[in-house]
């Protein structure tokens, strides 16, 4: 199965997955007036926000170059991986005022065991999830997998606190449930935050990282004919890098020679960093 198309199934079976999740959160949490359970109900909804995203993203970014993109679609990735980042934070703005609120004017929950069964099931929900995605995420290396993966992963520690809470009220304390729905929020603005910092790395063209930079040039510089690595630039396309270097070559070799160079360098570093999409060589007589 290709890339795309676990993208795909990561995408769907999280959307599928949250409409449940929120269905019965939001129906019990406005029953029992639980401020902790509507943040994570709210949280649920983002979610499916998210996984719509994921597959909308995933489905343009699949599309192969043409000659408007000449390198393919493969940022499509992260601007949706941003929408993502954006959305979660703004819905944990929502999440951190209402708990606020609801600690000035006061709440009373009416404790159920229906929320803690609702708890339970998004726990166990949400950790199967969080396995799929990763097992998925460690194959492909995408960005929107990621983001799924670490939602799902997130959303166990926010429902299990949630429940901490849920507890609490039974014993007559109440206002540990705003107190958690602000911890919730601000848990999930930091995971926004740091979505938001990777996808914008890549949109704004950030080089690759310097660990692969100095393999590939060592590699290079370990070709007999290579006097000097000159330049190296590279942009990313996607979650792959476009490559360009100058080399400097004696001036003494052909150019049908210093051309042969050139291509070798370029199938050995495609064959051997799986980053790079395209590799373009320079050469320069001296």
């Amino acid at each position: 199965m290709d890339r795309f198309e676990v993208t795909k199934r990561v995408g769907l079976l999280g959307v599928f997955g949250n409409v449940f999740l929120f269905i019965i959160k939001i129906i019990v949490g406005l029953a029992t007036n639980s401020q902790s359970m509507i943040a994570d109900a709210i949280n649920s909804a983002g979610d499916i926000f998210a996984s719509f995203m994921t597959t909308i993203g995933n489905k343009i970014s699949s599309i192969p170059n043409d000659d408007d993109h000449n390198f393919g679609h493969g940022k499509a990735e992260y601007i949706f991986s941003l929408f993502i980042s954006i959305s979660i934070i703004l819905l944990s703005l929502k999440i951190f005022y209402d708990s606020i609120k609801s600690i000035i004017i006061g709440s009373h929950l009416n404790f159920s065991f229906y929320l803690i069964v609702v708890g339970l099931i998004t726990i166990l929900m949400k950790f199967l999830l969080f396995l799929y995605a990763r097992s998925k995420y460690k194959a492909s290396d995408n960005i929107l997998i990621y983001s799924s993966m670490i939602d799902h992963r997130n959303d166990c520690l926010i429902t299990l606190f949630a429940m901490i809470s849920i507890v609490f009220s039974y014993f007559g304390i109440y206002f540990v449930d705003g107190i958690v729905g602000i911890g919730i929020s601000v848990w999930i603005i930091r995971t926004g935050l740091l979505l938001f910092i990777d996808s914008y790395k890549v949109l704004m063209d950030t080089s690759i990282d310097n660990d692969t930079k100095n393999e590939i040039i060592k590699m290079i510089s370990y070709e007999k004919d290579v006097l000097e690595v000159r330049e190296f630039y590279s942009i990313p396309t996607g979650y792959k890098y476009v490559v360009v270097v100058t080399i400097d070559v004696s001036g003494k070799i052909s150019t049908k020679k210093s051309h042969q160079i050139a291509d070798n360098i370029e199938l050995k570093i495609k064959k051997y960093f799986e980053k790079i999409d395209h590799i373009i060589v320079h050469v320069h007589p001296v």
